[in-house]
């Protein structure tokens, strides 16, 4: 008997999506795989090793977009599973880490979709492929998976800012997927969205390889609003933006428009909040070679059938 062919978005939640930016899909994840994930997420914090690490630590920079990470480790990360530390998880005076290893790290990336079976198994499944399809993708290609740990009482603040300014195409079209393994509440520092905000917000800078080396944050000379949407004459800016918070359940999955505005507070809990998440983009849009993440040998993985782009 043939299987059923996996179900994409229903039209009210495009309708929602298309009108606000994002989507939030209770228990899209069981509370088994959910268990699963996290799972396999402790036991690489608690494996890997710091012996020949860089100790490299996650900035998403300041308010003017300077200070973002840019060395060769996080460069040449994106067909690999690599270790990002909490900027406030060392010590200011001698730079040693102020609290366990597997308790100080901000992010696991960026190949986990390809490299760990498990998350491989959630990212480049059916039900995603049909939800890509939803979107009206025609090739859509995964790219830059990874964990977010947001630990307990020294997770960064994540300032105001759009997908599609990272991982850019011309025109615009990453949406990112993002599935809470842990509750994500205002406490620990849940998203919150500028509701709307991809269809008045263009993008308008780039974050992309520096010719002397290193990142940075550049104008952008292409288009600034996905192909058929947006650009709307009159809208805010993008500091009168009013943003809606969205606690979410372990196990939800919420899709982020490329465009849209989004942010999260600093967690001063002493509950973590760990997430799992991947960019898809379409793969007939121009992606070029100032963007920071570069493609592996063999492209990027389509989400299509589960098999990866050769």
């Amino acid at each position: 008997m043939d299987s059923q062919p996996a179900e994409g978005l229903t039209p009210s939640q495009l309708d929602f999506f298309n009108e606000n930016g994002y989507l939030i899909i209770p228990d899209a994840l069981s509370p088994e795989t959910v268990q699963h994930l996290l799972s396999t997420t402790h036991t690489m914090l608690d494996e890997f090793s710091l012996s020949d690490h860089p100790m490299t630590k996650f900035s998403t920079g300041d308010a003017s977009g300077s200070g973002h990470v840019g060395d060769d480790y996080f460069l040449t990360s994106g067909d690999k599973i690599r270790f990002f530390f909490e900027e406030d998880a060392f010590s200011p005076t001698t730079n040693t880490l102020l609290k366990p290893k597997h308790l100080s790290i901000n992010k696991i990336g960026h190949a986990l979709h390809t490299l760990s079976p498990p998350f491989r198994t959630i990212s480049l499944s059916p039900r995603n492929a049909a939800i890509a399809r939803s979107l009206g993708f025609r090739d859509p290609q995964c790219l830059q998976s990874m964990v977010i740990c947001k630990q307990p009482e020294i997770g960064a603040e994540v300032r105001p800012h759009q997908d599609s300014s990272f991982l850019f195409t011309d025109p615009p079209s990453a949406v990112g997927w993002w599935y809470a393994l842990e509750d994500a509440t205002v406490e620990n520092g849940c998203l919150s969205f500028a509701g709307g905000s991809q269809r008045r917000v263009r993008v308008g800078k780039r974050f992309v390889r520096l010719g002397e080396g290193g990142t940075g944050f550049v104008g952008n000379e292409g288009s600034g609003f996905p192909r058929g949407g947006g650009g709307e004459e009159g809208g805010k800016g993008e500091e009168e933006e009013v943003y809606e918070m969205g606690e979410v359940k372990a196990g939800t999955l919420v899709l982020i428009h490329g465009n849209v505005l989004h942010r999260s507070e600093a967690n001063r809990s002493q509950k973590s909040r760990f997430i799992y998440t991947f960019h898809v983009i379409e793969g007939e849009e121009r992606y070029d070679e100032r963007n920071w993440l570069q493609p592996p040998e063999g492209g990027f993985s389509r989400l299509s059938d589960g098999a990866v782009a050769s």
